[in-house]
C-alpha cells in the first residue's frame, strides 16, 4: 500500500455522525481549518438516534443546524404517555416561557438527519469531508502526542493526514476509545428494534412507554406512515435465528401492551426485521491526551430509555466550541491551552449531562424492576405522574433536557420515593401495617441505591 501526505489541517475529526458533523461545523465557523473523515458517507440505518429531544432541538438551533430536522418526513413530539397495567397517563411537554408556544422534540428516521448534518458541515465554510477509514493516530516520534491521522481507501489505499488536534467521534464502537481510558462500556440489556406501519399510537405526536415485564417498550412515529418499536431486553438475548427472539415478542412482550395495539403488533413481527443494539453506561473521563479530544458515545454512553444521548453531544460540541474558541486559543499548538481547557470541558459538561445520564440509569433501573421493592417505587412513580402538575412538569423537564439542575432530579425522585412509601401504606389493609412499616425502611434504602451510585459517578470526577 501506498501512503500519501496531504495539507496539514487545524483539526481532524474521525466520525461525521451527530457529533462529528455538528464539530465540523462549529469549529469550520470558528476560523478553523477542518477535516471531517468518515468511513461510510452513505445513508446511515440505525435504530436509535431518532428522537431529538427539546433540549436538543435548543442546541441545534444555537449551532445553526435546526433546519436538519426539516425535509425528512420528521414527525413532531410533544410529550409521551405512559402505561402500566391497563392504566394510561400523559405526559405533555411544559410551556417555553419566551415564545409562549409548547416545548418541541422531533422524531425522524436516524439516517436521513444523519445526512442532512453531513450536508450542512460539507455546506460549512473551511470544512473539508472524506470517505476515509481512519485506522489509526500518528503520534509524534518519542512521545505520545497524536499530530494525524492515517485514513484508507475502500479499495485499500492509506493516505496520511496531519493535524494538532484530533477530535474522535466514532460512537459507542469506538476502536479508539482504549487509547484514552480503561473504563469500556457496561452492557446492561439489549433494545430490539422494529418497524410498524400506519400504526395509532393513543396520543399523536406524543411517545408511548409501556412499563411491562421484564423491563420496558417504547414506541414513537418517525415519519408519517413508520413507528419505531424498541423492546427492551434484559440479559441474554434470545436467539433471532432460531425464531425464539421473535417468539418473545410474541409471548412475553405482545400481551402486555394495549389490546388495541396488539394486532398490528403482531402483524410487523411477520414482516419485519428484529434488530438489537446493545444498552449501557459509561461515565466520562477527563481528556487529558496531547493532541486528541474524545467525545459523543465514545466519551459518555447512558441508557437509550429517555431519549437524551444527542441532548447531551450536541451540548458537548457547543461547550467545546467555547472553550477552544480563537478568542481562547488562538492555535491548536498550544498543547498546554487544549489540555487545560479540556480539563474545564469535563466540569463544565456536569451542568447539563448529569441529570440527563442519572436520569437515564434511574429510571431505567426503576421501569425494570425486578425486586419487591422496586415494584413499590415502580408503582409509586406511576401514582405520582397521576397527580398531574408539578408532579408531572417537573419530571418531563428533566427528561427533555430543558432542566438541568441536578438538586431538582434529586428533589423529584425523593418525592417519588416518599409517595411510593404513601402508597404502599395506603393500598394494604391495617394488619400489614406492621410489615409495610418495615418495608418502608427497605424501599427508601433501595430508592439511595438507584440513584446515589450513578450521581456520585457524574459528579466524582
Amino acid at each position: 500500500m501506498t501512503s500519501e501526505t496531504v495539507t496539514e489541517y487545524d483539526m481532524i475529526i474521525v466520525g461525521a455522525g451527530v457529533v462529528g458533523s455538528a464539530a465540523a461545523k462549529a469549529f469550520g465557523e470558528d476560523g478553523r481549518k477542518v477535516l471531517l473523515l468518515e468511513r461510510d458517507l452513505s445513508e446511515p440505518d440505525r435504530i436509535v438516534g431518532e428522537l431529538m429531544q427539546p433540549g436538543g432541538m435548543n442546541a441545534l438551533k444555537e449551532l445553526g443546524m435546526e433546519d436538519c430536522t426539516e425535509n425528512i418526513d420528521a414527525i413532531n413530539c410533544f410529550g409521551y404517555s405512559v402505561y402500566r397495567n391497563g392504566h394510561l397517563v400523559e405526559l405533555p411537554y411544559t410551556e417555553d416561557p419566551s415564545t409562549g408556544k409548547q416545548h418541541r422534540g422531533v422524531s425522524f428516521h436516524h439516517g436521513r438527519f444523519i445526512q442532512n448534518l453531513r450536508k450542512s458541515a460539507t455546506n460549512a465554510i473551511n470544512v473539508t469531508v472524506k470517505e476515509r477509514t481512519v485506522s489509526r493516530l500518528i503520534t509524534e516520534e518519542g512521545s505520545e502526542k497524536v499530530i494525524g491521522v492515517v485514513g484508507s481507501f475502500k479499495e485499500g489505499k492509506e493516505e496520511t493526514f496531519y493535524a494538532p488536534l484530533t477530535l474522535v467521534a466514532d460512537g459507542i464502537f469506538s476502536k479508539f476509545r482504549r487509547e484514552f481510558t480503561q473504563v469500556q462500556t457496561k452492557v446492561m440489556s439489549h433494545f430490539v428494534g422494529f418497524l410498524i406501519h400506519d400504526f395509532e399510537l393513543p396520543y399523536s405526536q406524543k411517545g408511548f412507554v409501556c412499563i411491562a415485564k421484564p423491563s420496558t417498550i417504547l414506541m414513537y412515529q418517525i415519519a408519517p406512515h413508520d413507528t419505531r418499536v424498541l423492546v427492551d431486553v434484559p440479559g441474554e438475548l434470545p436467539k433471532a435465528s432460531t425464531g425464539d427472539l421473535r417468539k418473545y415478542m410474541e409471548d412475553i412482550v405482545c400481551p402486555q401492551i394495549p389490546v388495541s395495539m396488539q394486532k398490528k403488533f403482531m402483524e410487523a413481527l411477520q414482516t419485519e426485521r428484529l434488530r438489537p443494539m446493545p444498552s449501557g453506561f459509561l461515565p466520562p473521563s477527563v481528556n487529558q491526551r496531547n493532541g486528541t479530544i474524545l467525545l459523543g458515545d465514545a466519551l459518555n454512553v447512558r441508557s437509550p430509555l429517555t431519549g437524551g444521548g444527542m441532548t447531551v453531544a450536541l451540548e458537548d460540541v457547543i461547550t467545546c466550541r467555547k472553550l477552544l474558541s480563537k478568542e481562547n486559543i488562538e492555535s491548536f499548538n498550544e498543547a498546554d491551552l487544549v489540555i487545560q481547557a479540556m480539563d474545564a470541558f469535563h466540569w463544565k459538561r456536569k451542568s447539563y449531562s448529569t441529570c440527563i445520564n442519572v436520569l437515564a440509569m434511574s429510571l431505567y433501573s426503576l421501569f425494570a424492576a425486578q425486586t419487591p421493592d422496586m415494584m413499590v417505587l415502580q408503582n409509586g412513580c406511576f401514582e405520582y405522574f397521576k397527580l398531574g402538575g408539578d408532579c408531572i412538569n417537573g419530571p418531563i423537564e428533566l427528561l427533555s433536557g430543558i432542566k438541568k439542575s441536578p438538586l431538582f432530579l434529586i428533589y423529584h425522585f425523593f418525592r417519588v420515593a416518599f409517595y411510593s412509601i404513601y402508597v404502599l401504606f395506603r393500598d394494604s389493609d391495617i394488619y400489614s401495617v406492621h410489615l409495610n412499616f418495615l418495608q418502608s425502611f427497605s424501599v427508601f434504602y433501595t430508592a439511595c441505591v438507584v440513584i446515589l451510585p450513578f450521581l456520585w459517578g457524574e459528579l466524582k470526577g
